[in-house]
């Protein structure tokens, strides 16, 4: 059975991230997946990283629990809103101190060389948009997609990832919504 960890970095709540990460939840269970969820919204840590790696900042109670489930995890699949090319700052701090040396990755001592501690694991970012789509690639160069993509997941392990962007939202008609939500039935039904 698939293990499945949703983790929704929207800090808002109802919105069309809600309804995109409800749609790919429910496909995956009916599909026979695992499927745990994480708010970030609703968990109490100090986004700020304030010693960086240099110190000895204790974790929160909520942050183990979300090392735990990763580790526990096949499949991470995150859903967030694209602000400034990236991601909400929430986001950024759960990773920041999630993400952490002897957990994610762990540094060989030869300059940038590292062992990749979350391998074996897949992972689906899907990011909705107020740009279209193709002015994020081809002007901004997809920073946020990026940055996870390569600099965080596949620099822990995490591969192959998957990422769905999705935008316009403000333009975007219900003809359009609900072809997304078809994706993500598709791709929670698979398990992807």
């Amino acid at each position: 059975m698939k293990k499945i960890l949703v983790i929704q970095g929207h800090p808002v709540k109802d919105t069309f991230i809600d309804c995109l990460k409800d749609t790919y939840v429910e496909s995956a269970r009916k599909a026979g997946a695992q499927v745990e969820e994480i708010m970030l919204r609703e968990l109490q840590f100090e986004i700020n990283f304030r010693e960086g790696y240099r110190g000895n900042q204790p974790l929160e109670s909520d942050l183990i629990y979300a090392q735990e489930r990763i580790q526990w995890a096949d499949h991470l699949v995150f859903f967030y809103p694209n602000w400034w090319g990236t991601y909400p700052a929430q986001l950024k701090g759960f990773i920041d101190r999630t993400f952490l040396p002897g957990f994610a990755f762990k540094y060989t001592g030869h300059g940038r060389e590292h062992i990749k501690l979350l391998t074996g694991k897949s992972a689906r970012i899907v990011v909705t948009m107020d740009d279209p789509v193709w002015y994020y690639y081809l002007v901004l160069r997809a920073p946020g997609h990026l940055s996870m993509r390569k600099a965080i997941l596949r620099f822990c392990g995490i591969n192959p990832v998957y990422v769905n962007s999705l935008g316009s939202m403000r333009k975007s008609s219900e003809k359009k919504r609900l072809q997304w939500l078809e994706q993500m039935k598709k791709y929670g039904r698979k398990m992807i």
